[in-house]
């Protein structure tokens, strides 16, 4: 039997913490007592547990009432009396095996730092809309063009939807393929039967380049894309059909076009001269890693907060109200907005973004881009969440990568290596278990974006995307697709089957020959199986509380097989994922509270489940799969 599912086993999720039905996680008020709840299977020889919390930096100690004993776990529940914003705790388990700690981190059979304790937040919750979302990243320039505009940039180098994707300076930043708005608009029927909550759109603001990231203003919408009627239109037709509309705001910097610096540059006695790093006026400034075209903002400056995003005169205001109506921003460069040497603004950067958007409307979403640690921006006064490369993305690649293949992701020089299961599994306990549950369900989960290879790329065949595929709809967080996924674009069997290049094939597929268009008019380039399956998966997402707002618990990790269950109190859903093939898999139906002969039914082409003799055994299988079952709830009363 595998040790995991053996393992004493407690979540920050409503399956372990009472909560209102409505929530994903408890989100108490100072004094409140919350119940929470621990399973221990006998075999684990523990039958004693002491929960322990910080109180006014001081260790205390409850021991816990055992409510159930079954035939093979054990439930023990106690009382969290919330004393501070963050209230941090654990659990000690004493028995025949000794002691041991049960943390967000896992269970420990040594003292651990307090890093990984779990975390309830008495601090407002994020939108209640945003947990049960799927999302869908748009990069304008690449994903329809209506032709709103015949008028072409002077900065552009003009390119047809075909031509192959420019991949060295300068013709990199300068090929526009003259997707717009409206485009977006036109194909919004394909959205919604993919099945999508909503789209991320990456940024809207004119610039002198196509990301346009380096804005040349904040004040308007490039005309290119249609302007300002066409991202109210855009937002409009979207909420029409029930979806939602976060937009890309950066930050950190602007573009070395833009208005406040050409005067910051032509005046140092400007008001604007005070919202960037000059280190010798006007030409020697700070910018994004160096790069001239994206000066670095001063925080410091009043002026600049106020025009950004304190208050409702500001930009970050103006495009969450009236016409715009935008759901929430996904903050560019947030790990870097506000930090610059010995100045740390960001944490006031965040309070005040915060503040602002909850006067404007109280259910707009803020995610930021961080691309390695963000624990420390992720707390009780942190973001609603943040785009999980570090807890979900290099994880995952670790263990799907095609070994045939090259590839780096978001900084580090050494390519991804495939990983075993176990060590895996591990990362993303280490990375998440310092988090609060609630920061980890609403941050964004994805297998790939613009800044990345596709992960078609990553992947190789169709049979290990697809089980990244599963993994991601099926795992805890907001999924988010980048746009061409759902039908394997980048793919390099679907390339040659379509009898175009593997655009994908340099060394590390850097992120601007991702951003090939989509091809709407080359059916041969679309893998109808991924679309399928995309589909499919989504649907059995948004049917599933427990694949929407339940706990992860991991059930068996071996190097080429993981196997996790979602928890909620109405379901439970297994995961079992494998990357080549592997032998039968058992599980404990008794500590998974499963009755003799009881039906699983499969949500997925692969067949149903039944416990006998007290094991839940998983076929056998010859090659990468992703296969889900949904099983009943624990039969435990709910936590009340």
């Amino acid at each position: 039997m595998p040790d995991e599912l053996l393992q004493p086993h407690h979540t920050a999720s409503s399956a372990h913490v009472a909560t209102p039905a409505d929530l994903v996680a408890a989100t108490p008020a100072i004094g409140d007592r919350t119940l929470l709840r621990v399973e221990v299977p006998h075999v684990s020889g523990f039958d004693e547990v002491h929960l322990r919390s910080v109180e006014d930096g001081e260790p205390v100690y409850r021991q816990a009432r055992r409510v159930h004993r079954g035939s093979a776990v054990a439930v023990y529940e106690v009382e969290l009396t919330q004393v501070t914003p963050t209230q941090c705790y654990r659990f000690q388990l004493l028995g025949s095996t000794g002691a041991a700690w049960l943390t967000a981190a896992g269970l420990w059979h040594h003292d651990v730092p307090d890093a990984y304790d779990f975390r309830l937040l008495a601090s407002p919750p994020p939108p209640s809309w945003v947990a049960d979302a799927a999302l869908y990243q748009v990069f304008p320039d690449r994903f329809a063009r209506a032709g709103v505009s015949q008028a072409w940039p002077d900065w552009a180098e003009p390119a047809a939807w075909d031509d192959p994707v420019a991949t060295g300076p300068p013709g990199s930043m300068r090929q526009l393929y003259g997707g717009d708005l409206p485009g977006i608009v036109e194909h919004l029927a394909h959205l919604a039967a993919l099945g999508v909550d909503g789209v991320y759109l990456t940024p809207v603001f004119p610039s002198i380049q196509n990301h346009r990231y380096a804005a040349a203003a904040f004040d308007e919408v490039d005309p290119f894309l249609g302007g300002d009627v066409a991202l109210a239109e855009l937002s409009s037709a979207l909420h029409a059909r029930g979806m939602r509309l976060l937009g890309d705001l950066t930050l950190n910097h602007s573009g070395s076009t833009h208005p406040w610096f050409l005067a910051a540059q032509a005046d140092p006695d400007a008001p604007e001269a005070g919202f960037y790093h000059f280190e010798e006026h006007p030409h020697r400034y700070l910018a994004w890693q160096g790069v001239p075209t994206l000066p670095k903002f001063d925080h410091r400056d009043s002026e600049l907060r106020r025009r950004l995003y304190e208050g409702p005169d500001s930009v970050a205001a103006r495009y969450l109200g009236a016409p715009f109506h935008l759901d929430g921003w996904r903050i560019d460069a947030a790990n870097m907005a506000g930090r610059q040497g010995e100045v740390d603004r960001s944490a006031a950067l965040r309070a005040a973004l915060l503040a602002t958007a909850a006067e404007v409307r109280d259910d707009a979403y803020l995610l930021a881009e961080h691309c390695h640690d963000a624990t420390a921006d992720l707390q009780a006064d942190g973001w609603h969440g943040t785009m999980d490369y570090t807890g979900f993305t290099r994880p995952v690649w670790s263990w799907l990568v095609d070994p045939a293949r090259e590839v780096r992701l978001l900084g580090p020089p050494a390519p991804v290596r495939p990983t075993p299961g176990a060590t895996v599994a591990a990362v993303m306990d280490l990375v998440r278990g310092q988090l609060p549950w609630r920061s980890v369900v609403h941050s964004m989960t994805l297998l790939g974006s613009h800044d990345t290879a596709r992960w078609a790329h990553v992947a190789g065949d169709r049979d290990r995307r697809h089980v990244g595929l599963v993994w991601l709809l099926t795992f805890a967080g907001v999924p988010s697709l980048f746009y061409g996924d759902e039908i394997g674009l980048g793919a390099p069997d679907v390339a040659a089957s379509a009898g175009a290049p593997d655009v994908a094939a340099s060394a590390g597929a850097p992120d601007v020959v991702t951003r090939q268009p989509m091809p709407w008019d080359d059916p041969q380039r679309w893998d109808q199986a991924t679309l399928a399956l995309t589909r499919r998966l989504l649907g059995i997402r948004r049917a599933s509380p427990a694949l929407r707002r339940g706990g992860v618990r991991w059930a068996h990790l071996e190097d080429d097989a993981i196997v996790y269950l979602r928890e909620h109190p109405e379901e439970r859903i297994l995961v079992a994922l494998t990357r080549a093939a592997v032998r039968t898999i058992e599980l404990d139906a008794r500590v998974l509270a499963l009755t003799p002969g009881e039906q699983l039914p499969a949500l997925l082409d692969h067949p149903g489940l039944v416990p006998q003799d007290g094991i839940l055994r998983l076929p056998a299988v010859d090659g990468p799969t992703g296969r889900v079952w949904r099983l009943p709830a624990s039969g435990y009363a709910p936590v009340a």
